[in-house]
This record gives C-alpha cells, structure tokens and sequence, in this order.
C-alpha cells in the first residue's frame, strides 16, 4: 500500500492514479502538476511521481488540496487523462469506426520511463514510442514484455575506465506497475512449460493512457530458484536461459493475453525475440479444430514481423537439440507437426543449420519490414535463401522507417515557441511537412536564445550530477573531470550517445589525435564532445572502446575538452538530445538499421552529422546537417582513415565557422538556417506518428479480415 494513501485528502483522491498511467511522462500538463506539488522531491526522484508521493509530506499534500491553482491544474490534468482513454473521435476510430482490435505488440524492452528500468536501448526506446503513439491515436493496442525485477545494469567506470555493471532490485512501491486482475478478478498468473517442468508466470500492468503494457514475471515462491532468475535481468545469462526467456515471452504472452480475456487480430513480433508466439497461436488453433496447414495460414495471415538486425550475428539462433529440451512441454496437439514446425525454424548461416528466430518469424509473418529504407535493401539481400528463387525486388520485406514519438522528446522551450509561431493545433497534425514551414516564422533572437537555454540546462545538469557523484561515492578527482566539469557552457558541444560497440566506431573522431586536438582548442572557436552510452556486459570490444574514450576525457592533452557522461539512461538522453549542438553518428556502413537518436536531436534544432547509413540515407537533406563521405576505399582500416578525414574537414570548414560566426548582436544567422531545416525536415517525416500510421495502413490493416484504411 502506498504509505501516502492513508493521509491523502479526498480532494486528491486520484493523485496516485495519475502518477501510476505513464500518459503524463509525454503531456505537461500533468507534468505541471507534480512539479507544482513539490519541485525540490521532483527533481531529487528524478521525476517519478510513484516514489515521490511515497515521500512528500502530509503538510505539503494538505496545502495542495486547498490551493485554487494547484486544484485548477490538478483538475485540467484528469479531464485530460480520462478524454485520451476514452474519447471516441480518435484517428483510429475515424479509419476503424468498428473498432477492430487488440493488436498485440510483442517486445523484449520497453522503454518508457527511467524509474521502470526494462530497457537496453535503440530496439526499447523504439518499442516505448509505438506505444505511446499508439495511446495519441487511439490504437487498441496491447504491449507485452518483461517485468525484470533487476532491469538492465546501472554503469559504474573504474579509475582505469573499464566499465563495471551494477543490478540493483526494482522497489515494486516506487515502480508505475500493478498487478494485472482477470476479468473474474484474481491476479492474473499463467503456467508455462519448459522443458518437462511447469513454470508460474505473474502479470503486472503499465498503462498509458489508451495502451495498456502487459509485464511477464516468473519471480515467484511457487517456482525454483533457478526459474525465479528467469525474468530477472534483460538480456542476461547464457544461451540456455536466453532461449527460455524466449520461450515465456512468447508461449507465455499469448497464454497471458488469453486469460486477461483479450484476442487479437493482429500479432506484431518487434524482433525475432517473441518469433514462440507463433508456436503457441498454432498449437491453439489446431486444439480448436484446424489443420496444421490452415492454422499456419491463419497465424501468417494476421503477424506482422520487425526485423531491427542488419547483422548475422545479432539473430538469436540455437542448436536444434536444445530447442527440442525446452520445447518438450510446449507441442500438445502440436507434436505430431513438430518437424514441420521446426522446419520453420531451420537456417544454415553459414555455420550449419539452426533453429533461427528470424527465419521463424519471417517464414511465419504475411507484413514484414526492415526499419529504414536502406535497411529494407540490406534485409532483403541477407534473408535471400529464405525464399529462394525470389528477385530481390519481389522479396516480401518493405522499410518502414522508424520515428520518435515527438511529445516525450521535444523541449519544453520549443514547444513553447512552437505554442507561439505554429497553428495552434501543431500537436495534433505534427506529421504534416506543410506545418513546420512556419519555423520560419520564428525570430532568430528567440530561437538561440532557446536553443543557448537548453545547452545550458545540459551543462547544469552534468556539474550537479558529477557534484553528487563526487558527494555521495566519493570518486575520484579523474573521474570529476570526466564526467565533464571542465566543460564550456558556451562553446560548439558535439553530442555522441548510444551503445558501444565496435561498428558504431565510438573512437573515430580520435584517429588523427594531433588534428582533433587543434579542432577542440581553436583560439575564440573551441570544439568539445559529450560522450555517453553503455557496453553490452558480454561485448569485450565494446568495453574496449568505452575504456580508451574515458582515456581521452580525463588526458590533459585534450584540454577538458573530451567528457564522458556515465550510467546513461532516458533521463539523461533528454538532457543530451536537448542541450547538445551537433549530434555525432558515425557507424560503419551498412551495420546501422535506422537509429533514432539523431532524430531526436533533430527535431530540438539539434543537427545531424553523420555517415549516409540507417535514417541519415534518407533524411539529409543537405541543408538540415552533414554527410560524412570518406572517399572510397576497400580496407576497413583505410575506411575509418578516409570517413575521419571526411568528418575532421566538416568540423573545420563548415560546422565550426557557422557555429562561431555571429552578427553584431550575437546571433549565429547561419547556423540557425541549419537549426530550423533540422527541425521543419526530419520532425514529421521521422515522427512516431507517421511511423505507426504507416503500420496501421501498410501491415496491420491487410490483418483485418477486410477492413480497409482510408489513405
């Protein structure tokens, strides 16, 4: 029980019910309202509404319930909440007015908000802006993942650089969660088998606003120790525990979503992680009657396939004979198809065949796509053997390229004068391009000065957060320095945040030391670059490269210039995406899907440079960022000298002379034509909106049994 609730005045009864719908982390309005009740606990929560209200006073709580604008603010932010669950003049209705639906939306990682750690990256940030777009369209869509009780790993670095990774154990009370009630009221809680045993899987809801997110968990007394450990790290053991967290998220979503009452016309497999889901949805079919011919043509007829992984290595793929060990309770009625399922499975990649993800859900899925354009190209080429004989133009797989949901990663200073300069429904139609041409309207003077506001919100934040590292764990002076306390609030800051993995190439911009470190100290034009981002706790070269970017942060040839921003998570990317000046991408070409990070910055007047892979193929424009464009070369190593060259000349004739050169005023006229092509060409185009209408009408919609989209 929330240890507030005894003491909350009925005035603000639903309170806790606003804190606990995860609608309010993208609407300010219900923002305003926790920031009103107590700013000081709001930021030192870092913004978590549940554990905050698990700690304001009484006292504080009383005044509240008897301020006229705290209840006026209070009251706007409940209206709101209840029209977003309930109205019925969604864009989803207006398409679909029989309301069709469940969509099912299967995913390993939901990223949502930091004070629900169940994320690693690109592929959750992903997942958790579908959904919330979902919920501003009015979708009827259902999210299912891991509840992981110890989340992803918080990030430590050693004096010697070397990343360290720390679990802690969520605090259920502090968590947006509650457990999911059956229609018939109980806790909803599912068997699935493993192996020849039977493993108990709880369900916990989140919800946002019309979407609701459902949580596996198998951390229960009734279960061994061994199947407790089950759910509660993301992507963590070995490949035997991998394939059995497979196997409760497919197996066991589908088996979660039926006793929570719930049927679906439309299965979506974000990634070949939940490809069991399949396994499941034919066993049941053929319990009801059909064939396994028909109950194949059925399941395929209504799944939707992303695939995010343009490299081989990336697609989970497992030995037959262990498929078949945790398979062994799962085939029913199934088992005397249990060659022809397994068939679905078989790949040979090279290394002799195996039971492939992938190749499940892409031999099983009617809409498949790839998550950039190019990506699509890559894909379609990589998974040629699965329908052989096939033009590469015929290939079943289209891009659908990702976006951001726009409302959780704008700037309130943008939004602001957008409010001011853009029509006053620029919310709700933010995927028109027509709309964003009144960007021009904005004045030069109060774009940087908005655009100065948020980069110094930025270095605000990075001196507090290394002040209480330096307070609360005692770290080290090097690490101080690190972290980015030598920083200059006013000078040119590049941006480079995202895992570290050696085709990102984190290190690139320190091939030519002696050429980076004039860039970076420039007499009147100094250069400085924000690093952040976390190793996988298996990738030794990821870690590698981490180790040698702290090196450069905390070496005083650098000047102070290098910083490295640790333990990065949602709430310090907003800071990033917002307070940066340039953002930095620079992978090796063709291994970036899509990536979303630059569009996020994009669309704060934050310009992209970047190599021409994923999003960047398509979204540059030439005037809204920069190309990185080594010249051609065969040898990797000659690659990274050429794509350095190419980024070092960028800095030094382009990015920095636009930069530092300012009128009589002050005010950077040129830089500010890139800042707003940045934000009027990549917001609607690589907006969330645009992505999941583009899903409604590309995949889902030939799921619906008829069901047409108007275009």
């Amino acid at each position: 029980m929330n240890p507030q609730s005894l003491s909350m005045p009925p005035r603000l009864n639903r309170l806790s019910e606003l804190a606990k719908d995860l609608w309010w982390t993208w609407n300010p309005p219900a923002r305003e309202v926790f920031r009103r009740l107590d700013y000081t606990l709001w930021r030192q929560t870092a913004h978590n509404p549940v554990l905050m209200l698990r700690n304001v006073s009484s006292d504080l709580l009383a005044l509240a319930a008897n301020d006229p604008d705290f209840l006026r603010a209070y009251d706007a932010a409940l209206d709101a909440l209840d029209r977003a669950r309930t109205a019925r003049d969604t864009w989803w209705l207006r398409h679909f007015p029989g309301n069709p639906g469940p969509i099912a939306y299967f995913s390993a990682e939901f990223a949502l908000h930091q004070s629900l750690p169940i994320y690693a990256g690109g592929l959750g940030v992903l997942a958790g802006d579908h959904c919330k777009e979902a919920s501003d369209l009015g979708l009827p869509l259902v999210g299912v993942g891991f509840m992981y009780p110890q989340g992803y790993f918080h990030q430590n670095v050693s004096p010697e650089g070397w990343q360290q990774e720390v679990y802690e154990h969520l605090n259920w009370a502090d968590a947006p969660i509650e457990p999911a009630v059956t229609p018939d009221g109980s806790n909803c809680i599912v068997a699935v088998p493993l192996g020849h045993r039977s493993v108990l899987v709880s369900v916990w809801r989140v919800r946002l606003g019309r979407v609701k997110l459902y949580l596996l968990d198998t951390d229960l007394e009734e279960n061994a120790p061994w199947d407790r450990e089950l759910t509660a790290r993301l992507y963590g053991g070995d490949r035997e525990t991998r394939i059995q967290q497979e196997i409760v998220l497919g197996i066991g979503g589908v088996r979660a979503l039926k006793a929570m009452g719930s049927t679906p016309v439309v299965w979506h497999l974000n990634e070949g992680h939940a490809a069991f889901v399949v396994l499941q949805r034919i066993r049941d079919l053929i319990e009801s009657g059909q064939t396994f011919e028909s109950a194949l043509e059925e399941v395929r007829r209504t799944t939707v396939f992303t695939t995010h992984t343009p490299v081989p290595a990336g697609h989970d793929a497992f030995p037959f004979n262990l498929v078949e060990t945790h398979l062994a309770g799962c085939w029913g009625t199934l088992g005397d198809y249990r060659d022809q399922f397994m068939a679905l499975g078989s790949y040979d990649n090279g290394s002799g065949p195996q039971f492939n993800m992938t190749a499940l859900a892409l031999r099983t899925a009617n809409g498949v796509n790839a998550v950039s354009q190019l990506h699509g190209v890559v894909t379609r080429e990589m998974w040629a053997p699965i329908w052989p004989g096939l033009p590469d133009d015929q290939r079943p797989v289209r891009g659908v390229t990702n976006g951001i949901h726009v409302p959780t990663w704008l700037s309130t200073e943008l939004m602001n004068l957008f409010d001011t300069y853009l029509s006053p429904d620029w919310r709700e139609r933010h995927d028109d391009p027509d709309l964003w041409q009144r960007v021009n309207d904005i004045p030069d003077e109060e774009l940087w000065h908005a655009r100065q506001a948020l980069r110094q919100y930025l270095f605000a934040f990075i001196r507090e957060r290394a002040r209480q590292r330096w307070r609360d764990e005692r770290v080290s002076v090097a690490r101080v320095v690190a972290a980015g306390t030598l920083l200059d609030p006013n000078a040119l800051t590049l941006g480079f945040a995202r895992r570290f993995t050696g085709y990102k190439r984190p290190e690139l911009i320190f091939h030519n030391p002696d050429r980076l470190n004039a860039i970076l100290n420039a007499p009147r034009r100094p250069v400085q670059v924000v690093f952040a981002g976390k190793a996988h706790p298996a990738d030794e070269t990821g870690k590698h490269h981490l180790q040698q970017v702290y090196r450069r942060a905390i070496d005083p040839a650098f000047g102070g210039r290098v910083a490295f921003v640790d333990d990065y998570d949602l709430h310090v990317a907003h800071f990033l995406v917002q307070g940066c000046d340039v953002w930095l991408n620079n992978p090796r070409k063709p291994l970036e899907a899509s990536g979303t990070s630059g569009m996020k910055a994009s669309i704060n007047g934050v310009p992209h440079l970047s190599i021409g892979d994923g999003w960047w193929a398509e979204g540059y424009t030439g005037k809204n960022g920069w190309l990185i464009e080594g010249q051609p070369v065969k040898d990797a190593t000659d690659i990274d000298a050429a794509d350095a060259s190419s980024l070092y000349d960028l800095l030094e004739h382009e990015v920095v002379p636009a930069f530092y050169d300012r009128d009589g005023g002050g005010v950077p006229r040129r830089w500010l034509q890139l800042v707003r092509q940045a934000i009027i060409t990549v917001t609607p185009r690589f907006s969330a909106r645009r992505m999941v209408k583009q899903y409604v009408d590309q995949m889902y919609a030939p799921a619906l049994e008829g069901q047409k989209v108007e275009k």
